[in-house]
């Protein structure tokens, strides 16, 4: 069990749902920048793809998406309105490239509509605004009774497994050296989230230039596999 896990709720099925390669949000056509990162070969093995990936997590996730989502989740479980939204709009202003918020975008606006098609009472509430993917991912955790911590550590965990499916093909990475970086993200998953349940309101932002660089350039790289 996770430290700090709620003790009911030793195996979180819906959590294992919420953030299976299956879920229909198409996360599978985004990179993240990373293509490009290859591209430049910045990222060109195992230990490269290693360190970008955990590294943009551990210095750049945590504290913003990670810390916002944090924040939604709380709201929700409140009923606070006004401090969900407040972070929700944070967090869709801190995109950096036209990629990044697309991505964004596209992801949220596709499990907001599968949540509202399961009738999720709360996501229909919030069909005519534009949430952020960690919003709408802090919904369908809170209709299904997610704790905060485990819905926390599932997201970051999913961000994880979609960069290094990404890096198995771009790279390319071996299914062992996929394997391996999973198995080596577990710390850094783990303080990524302790960082972002404890960051201060002050202290939340994205300091990624290289990230930033990688994403925007993206934008006009001659030959693409990914959306961004």
């Amino acid at each position: 069990m996770i430290a700090g896990q709620d003790s009911h709720e030793a195996l979180p099925l819906h959590l294992l749902r919420l953030i299976s390669p299956s879920q229909p949000v198409g996360s599978f056509s985004y990179s993240r920048g990373l293509e490009s990162a290859v591209h430049a070969e910045i990222v060109h093995d195992e230990q490269t793809a290693s360190n970008w990936i955990l590294g943009v997590l551990e210095h750049s996730y945590a504290s913003l998406d990670g810390a916002l989502f944090w924040r939604m989740i709380h709201a929700l479980r409140e009923q606070d309105d006004t401090r969900f939204s407040r972070a929700n709009a944070w967090l869709l202003a801190a995109r950096e490239s036209k990629e990044l918020e697309l991505e964004d975008r596209r992801m949220s606006e596709s499990l907001l509509r599968l949540l509202i098609d399961l009738q999720v009472s709360r996501a229909q509430a919030y069909a005519d605004r534009r949430l952020s993917y960690p919003a709408s991912f802090a919904i369908a955790c809170d209709h299904w009774h997610v704790s905060p911590i485990s819905a926390l550590y599932g997201l970051m965990w999913s961000v994880v497994e979609g960069q290094v499916a990404a890096a198995t093909r771009l790279v390319p990475l071996g299914h062992t050296s996929s394997q391996r970086i999973l198995i080596a993200s577990m710390p850094f998953i783990e303080r990524a989230a302790d960082s972002a349940m404890n960051i201060a309101d002050e202290d939340i932002g994205n300091v990624a230039p290289a990230l930033a660089m990688m994403s925007a350039w993206h934008e006009t790289q001659y030959s693409r596999l990914f959306r961004s």
